[in-house]
């Protein structure tokens, strides 16, 4: 699990596909510091296991779904990208709780804000909408963002100066892809409901469910 606040910018220093899978070498320098092989490492939001570690270079393997299911699979040697660590049971919940499972891929469709205020608007598939509310979380390629307003197919994220000077959302352009991930309390409310459509969430359903 993560929390959607980055740690550092990291960049692609080596994109190879194989056969049917990719391998990637991402340089960095604050997330090595305590890295041990096979600790989960989140690269724009999709969470991936460490390989090796070498010299500053993290080396990872994705798979075919995550290749088809995020951005990851068109990333290219320069490339910045936003770097997480899992966190820490003992540490602060500074943004929300990820997964670092990706639900879908985003497009910035527009650019808008005042002074030091950014506004992104990106456009969404449209089943994740009843997922995502105004103020509730959501995570763009990794980021922890609150959400200022949610039509069918889109919605509008304000970034702070901090939030784009250390995370790669400030070098994004119009058309740029984002992966996209909603924040899973929604997941666990949809399926509560469903469980209880037939006689409504009571304090009876609740205790039933363990709660």
């Amino acid at each position: 699990m993560f929390t959607g606040i980055i740690e550092e910018i990291g960049t692609i220093s080596n994109f190879k596909r194989d056969s049917n899978v990719a391998r990637l070498a991402v340089k960095a320098e604050i997330v090595i510091a305590d890295m041990k092989i096979g600790d989960s490492l989140a690269v724009n939001g999709v969470c991936l296991t460490v390989e090796s570690f070498d010299n500053h270079i993290v080396n990872l393997t994705m798979m075919p779904e995550t290749l088809k299911t995020t951005t990851v699979g068109s990333l290219l040697s320069g490339n910045r990208v936003n770097l997480e660590r899992a966190m820490q049971l003992n540490g602060r919940l500074g943004g929300h709780i990820v997964s670092g499972h990706v639900d879908g891929i985003g497009k910035l469709i527009r650019i808008g804000g005042n002074g030091e205020e950014r506004i992104l608007y990106f456009s969404m598939p449209s089943d994740l909408s009843k997922y995502i509310a105004h103020k509730g979380s959501i995570t763009v390629s990794g980021v922890s963002l609150t959400v200022i307003e949610s039509k069918e197919d889109s919605f509008s994220v304000s970034l702070v100066r901090h939030t784009l000077a250390a995370t790669i959302l400030n070098d994004l352009k119009i058309g740029d892809a984002v992966n996209i991930e909603i924040d899973v309390i929604a997941r666990y409310i949809e399926k509560l409901l469903n469980k209880t459509e037939s006689g409504g969430l009571t304090e009876a359903k609740l205790r039933e469910l363990g709660y």
